[in-house]
């Protein structure tokens, strides 16, 4: 991934702050357009060619990225965020493109059901389907799950409901700045609420009311379900975000429940800065793609 110099980190910063103080008061369709636009970049940071095949699912669209020549055997299946509400195909296609050209694996796409048009569980239906679809093709010990905030939770409510259904589990997950407490419960709300430049409790308020009703469910949040038997996991986190103890205590109710997890706390970093290719942080994205390589071979 082309590295963003760490001069920018403070513009990106100050850009994040501006943007999050009006977005709680911003229609939702107005939310959609910008968060689409930014995966619009990204789709041209990939440093390597990468074909997309879009294909059209049930009441929502997925696309297949992968290399011109692939390196590996398996598949990444990657799940956008956006607080349930946010991130169209585009969007998802984005950072998907990245991590295609930086595996050299496939990477399937799914672009979910949003609230409030299709509140929970439509989104995990849509990604239970895309999983079952791709098992049918590839073996599920060579799949990894990643997802960033809303998809980052998302991927740990579609484990619990595979294991519900007594279906294989994919062999690793990866949780970038994971929502998992739609509660918002974890004291970070507080300690972090005039540090975090990215996010506001109130914005993320107008998400839950758009999509569930019962936000202590584990259909929700995976935080409060029976983690026992899932794959490994890594999380990672920014130190400023509110949402930091949503992954730090996900990371220990994973190894409560005698599952191996390991955390990263990226210092004064902000909500999902693993998707801006920062330069200081360049070894978090290599550990994402030595662990997704280990698996998919």
């Amino acid at each position: 991934m082309p590295q963003i110099s760490d001069r920018m980190v403070p513009v990106i910063r100050n850009n994040l702050k501006r943007m999050s103080a009006s977005a709680v008061n911003e229609p939702i369709a107005r939310e959609r357009l910008l968060q689409d636009f930014v995966g619009t970049i990204m789709q041209g940071t990939a440093v390597r060619t990468v074909l997309a095949t879009d294909a059209p699912f049930p009441g929502f669209n997925g696309s297949m990225m992968s290399t011109e020549s692939l390196d590996t055997e398996g598949v990444v299946m990657y799940i956008h965020g956006g607080g349930y509400c946010c991130g169209d195909l585009a969007y998802a296609k984005g950072y998907g493109r990245i991590l295609a050209a930086e595996t050299g694996s496939r990477v399937f796409c799914p672009a979910y059901r949003l609230a409030p048009e299709y509140p929970s569980p439509a989104a995990l239906q849509d990604v239970f389907y895309s999983y079952t679809y791709l098992t049918k093709i590839f073996d599920p010990r060579k799949m990894v799950l990643i997802g960033e905030s809303a998809g980052g939770g998302l991927l740990y409510c579609l484990c619990l409901a595979l294991k519900e259904a007594g279906l294989p589990l994919p062999a690793g997950l990866i949780a970038i700045s994971p929502w998992t407490d739609l509660t918002q419960s974890g004291d970070s709300y507080r300690e972090n609420r005039s540090v975090d430049p990215s996010m506001t409790k109130e914005l993320l308020d107008k998400f839950v009311s758009f999509y569930t009703k019962t936000p202590k469910d584990p259909k929700c949040s995976p935080l409060f379900g029976d983690l026992s038997g899932l794959p490994e996991s890594l999380l990672f986190v920014g130190g400023d975000e509110v949402m930091r103890d949503d992954a730090v205590r996900m990371h220990k109710a994973l190894q409560d429940a005698g599952c191996k997890s390991t955390l990263t706390i990226a210092p004064g970093m902000w909500h999902g800065y693993v998707l801006y290719g920062l330069k200081e942080r360049s070894a978090d994205a290599d550990v994402i793609r030595e662990f997704i390589r280990s698996i998919v071979k």
